[in-house]
């Protein structure tokens, strides 16, 4: 297999190319600050980036650190969630669920219908060096049907 060579002119400054990419840095960078989502982060969470759910992810304080593109696209009316704290949207009910997650590790899941719409929301710590570091919560449309297997 023969190797291409690329002519090096097409990096100089002003060539089309290099609009092209300093265009598309530009706007990678532009997306990073509007969502506040720094480089490592978009690696660190871009299995939920490509997910077909919405997935959103906090600190063991309850502060909003990732939403991916559904999650906010589902919560575009409350504005830019991330960097506030999860606890200020909840009810007494469910700030002491949340409160019990973080302290015992354990995970929560339950069905909602929504906009007649039906969604499974799973619940379950992250975990930091063996210690509960934070909550991602998944939020899946879920048919009105759902099959059940038992396989055990």
């Amino acid at each position: 297999c023969r190797e291409k060579s690329v002519p090096m002119d097409i990096f100089m400054p002003g060539n089309i190319w290099t609009i092209g990419i300093n265009l598309a840095i530009s706007l990678h960078e532009s997306i990073n600050r509007k969502y506040r989502v720094s480089m490592n982060s978009i690696n660190e969470y871009e299995w939920a980036e490509a997910m077909n759910c919405a997935v959103t992810v906090c600190d063991k304080d309850g502060v909003i650190l990732y939403m991916n593109a559904p999650a906010r696209e589902l919560y575009r009316k409350h504005g830019d969630l991330i960097g506030t704290n999860l606890m200020g949207c909840h009810s007494e009910r469910s700030r002491g669920i949340i409160r019990h997650m973080l302290e015992t590790g354990e995970s929560n899941s339950y069905t909602i219908s929504k906009q007649g719409m039906r969604k499974m929301i799973y619940q379950t710590p992250w975990r930091k060096d063996g210690e509960v570091a934070g909550l991602v919560e998944i939020s899946m449309i879920i048919p009105e049907e759902l099959p059940h297997y038992d396989r055990g």
